[in-house]
């Protein structure tokens, strides 16, 4: 009988919990839609802001559009920090908004959203489809788990040095995408039920971490170093070369890489701390897959064409005009051509996923466009005129790493490394030192998800909320601007660069 009361009794309570709950996290996310609708509209009545002044003496004024792009910018990053509608129908708004209040035409505003970035975003997911239902994952998953052992912290280790190391070879969308299903299968081995854990939270929030921080080393980790280069040649007058980039990158990566994983084990430290008969297991699940499938055979046959090509961009002279887009959305069609995907894989692509890298491109050129990113970059630079070379390369290294938070890295780097380029020799600071410290952190923007697209590939897990990987990512920059900061003052001096013009 007593029994039965407790029972009654804790059945009654349990709605009341949820009842209370409910409005409460209601109310929190009204709040937060109507303090993005209002930094909007407090920049949209806003007038008088100074104009930015450039190292040359020109006037950068911001235009009504402009203001309106940097209340939009805001309004953005509230919404998907703290999810009050879903992140796709954030970056919808971002287009509606800039036609409803005419910064763009529509056209401009909603072609953005098909823009060859985000079809890569498109052919980078499907292959991490390929990959799992293949059971390519499941083999690499496996093999991995016999090699590092049980201990969690190990299993950490091992998928953040694989996940480095591939974006030496590939971009780290292609990584990221491909080693989110071998994540997903670990963590089903250490928790059957999918709910959120500790481990799977570290697991996924450091691959996405540790794809950023490798992709820096080489010129096939992401394309902003080819752009980053790209200025640097017109700004400076010569020329980095392939190896050289590495040289000086390759430390810095693989710190970062070695830093994050300690981060990681430290904040996320998994429930437990080691899996019993995880390797036995591994290696029998391993034996049980037999010899590789034909679907398993031409799905990495079609990915590693389509990786060899996109290397082949930066290597040989006759491959440079071969767009990235196109190539891995040719792997997808001949992924469906030979029927390794099917239409119901097709209609299973993360939407929610796309349109927020969609929404990023659109923001990112609305702010080009209306002179709003040329605005913020020359002002927040300008503050630093006249203060020591450190504190401008820091300045300069704060305003890329938050502009890459918000817009693609790609995009931030034209923003901001030309305006810095320009003011280097101001201060008497030498081009390369700003280059690098630009590229570096570039490659590191952990906040938001919009930031890279491995963040939003480890997002789809259901690991983690943006909230979470919002405050999980502060410590993790400060840790990136710190490590940044040693090599501009110390480490890269004594390998050679040249710090002073």
């Amino acid at each position: 009988m007593t029994k039965g009361s407790d029972s009654e009794g804790s059945s009654g309570r349990e709605p009341v919990k949820v009842a209370a709950a409910a409005p409460a996290g209601q109310r929190l996310r009204v709040f937060w839609l109507l303090t993005g609708l209002a930094l909007f509209a407090l920049f949209y009545f806003l007038t008088g802001l100074p104009d930015a002044i450039d190292p040359d003496g020109r006037r950068i004024v911001l235009s009504a559009q402009g203001r309106m792009a940097v209340g939009l910018f805001l309004l953005a990053a509230v919404w998907w920090v703290f999810e009050v509608v879903p992140i796709g129908v954030t970056a919808i708004a971002i287009a509606v908004i800039q036609v409803f209040f005419q910064l763009r035409d529509a056209r401009a505003a909603f072609t953005d959203f098909m823009d060859p970035a985000v079809w890569f975003i498109i052919g980078s997911i499907t292959i991490g489809m390929v990959f799992t239902k293949t059971g390519l994952t499941n083999r690499m998953a496996y093999r991995m788990l016999t090699i590092v052992g049980e201990r969690t912290s190990r299993i950490y280790l091992g998928a953040f040095v694989m996940t480095a190391a591939l974006t030496l070879v590939m971009a780290h969308t292609a990584v990221a995408a491909a080693i989110f299903p071998l994540l997903m299968t670990i963590h089903a081995l250490y928790e059957e039920d999918a709910h959120p854990t500790r481990f799977g939270k570290g697991l996924f929030i450091g691959m996405a971490f540790t794809a950023g921080a490798g992709s820096i080393i080489t010129l096939l980790g992401a394309a902003r170093g080819a752009v980053a280069i790209e200025f640097f040649s017109q700004l400076a007058g010569r020329d980095i070369e392939f190896f050289e980039l590495t040289y000086y990158m390759l430390p810095v990566g693989a710190v970062m890489v070695f830093l994050l994983w300690v981060y990681v084990l430290l904040v996320f430290k998994p429930e437990q701390d080691v899996i019993p008969g995880l390797s036995e297991r591994a290696k029998q699940l391993h034996a049980s897959l037999g010899p590789m499938s034909r679907e398993e055979r031409l799905g990495l046959a079609i990915t590693m064409f389509a990786v060899a090509a996109m290397s082949l961009r930066s290597l040989v002279p006759a491959f440079a005009g071969l767009d990235k887009s196109a190539v891995i959305a040719g792997a997808t069609v001949l992924f469906f051509i030979f029927r390794i995907l099917r239409k119901k894989d097709l209609e299973a692509l993360p939407w929610n996923i796309v349109l927020l890298f969609g929404g990023a491109m659109s923001l990112g050129l609305c702010l080009w466009q209306t002179g709003a990113a040329e605005w913020m970059a020359v002002s927040w630079l300008s503050l630093l005129h006249g203060h020591s070379i450190l504190t401008f390369v820091l300045g300069t290294a704060v305003l890329i790493m938050a502009l890459t938070n918000i817009i693609m890295n790609v995009a931030a780097i034209a923003i901001a490394l030309p305006v810095a380029l320009v003011m280097a020799p101001y201060l008497g600071a030498s081009p390369e030192i700003v280059l690098y410290v630009a590229l570096a952190v570039a490659g590191m923007p952990f906040l938001f998800l919009v930031g890279a697209a491995p963040n939003a590939i480890a997002y789809e897990s259901g690991q983690f909320s943006t909230g979470e990987f919002f405050l999980a990512g502060l410590p993790a920059s400060i840790i990136a601007v710190l490590v940044v900061a040693l090599f501009a003052t110390v480490i890269w001096p004594l390998m050679g660069m040249p710090v002073l013009s």
